[in-house]
């Protein structure tokens, strides 16, 4: 006899529950000791679930890693998308490219404090940093491309406006993460943590980037 409807929602909640928990007291335990010096009986107890569960939910250390860095990247999309609603809605394409400039300034402006300088997504960086060799299902990752498509979709509502030269809007994309986030990433840890420092690098990549596509006529 099937389970009712109310049933079966309190079970997937509690579902959800527990594997945020499990991905929460990981990401903490990774980060703080090492993954390879985190027990499978660490997350569990920081967690509050038994060890079976996490090994149900996840199989093994490698996979609860994959998980934890997942996680921090579907998160990092929600806010990328919120963002672009944000700074680059699809009204912008009816703006002048002095409004596109100052636009494009405060996404990256805002995608630096927002995503860049948040713990969790510091945290999976660096997680992904010290054990890419455990994480081959990063290369080519769906949600890499989702990132970059997010992004270009916009940038191709812009172009098709006449507010910015790009062509290939993925391959803009791909441009402005470098001379934005990427560049960020590769900053040491500590000056990741200083917002005037963020804030320019965003800046100065946003009108880089600005400098590159310009359409015809109006570049500087």
């Amino acid at each position: 006899m099937p389970m009712p409807d109310t049933q079966v929602k309190q079970v997937r909640e509690g579902q959800a529950h527990k594997r945020s928990a499990i991905l929460t007291a990981a990401r903490e335990l990774f980060v703080r000791d090492g993954v390879e010096r985190t027990s499978m009986d660490a997350v569990a107890a920081r967690a509050g679930v038994s060890k079976r569960t996490v090994y149900d939910y996840y199989g093994d250390k490698r996979r609860l890693l994959l998980g934890v860095v997942e996680q921090a990247g579907e998160a990092a999309l929600i806010t990328l998308r919120q963002l672009i609603e944000r700074h680059l809605p699809p009204v912008l394409a009816d703006a002048d490219p002095a409004a596109t400039e100052r636009a494009l300034v405060a996404f990256a402006l805002d995608l630096g404090r927002s995503q860049l300088a948040a713990s969790d997504y510091a945290a999976a960086v660096r997680l992904i940093t010290e054990n890419e060799t455990l994480l081959p299902e990063l290369d080519d990752h769906p949600l890499e491309a989702a990132h970059n498509r997010a992004l270009a979709e916009r940038l191709e509502l812009l172009a098709r406006a006449g507010l910015l030269d790009a062509p290939d809007p993925e391959l803009a994309a791909d441009h402005f993460h470098a001379l934005t986030t990427l560049r960020v990433l590769n900053e040491p840890g500590r000056r990741r943590a200083q917002l005037d420092r963020v804030d320019r690098i965003m800046t100065d990549g946003a009108h880089a980037f600005l400098r590159a596509y310009a359409p015809d006529g109006s570049r500087a």
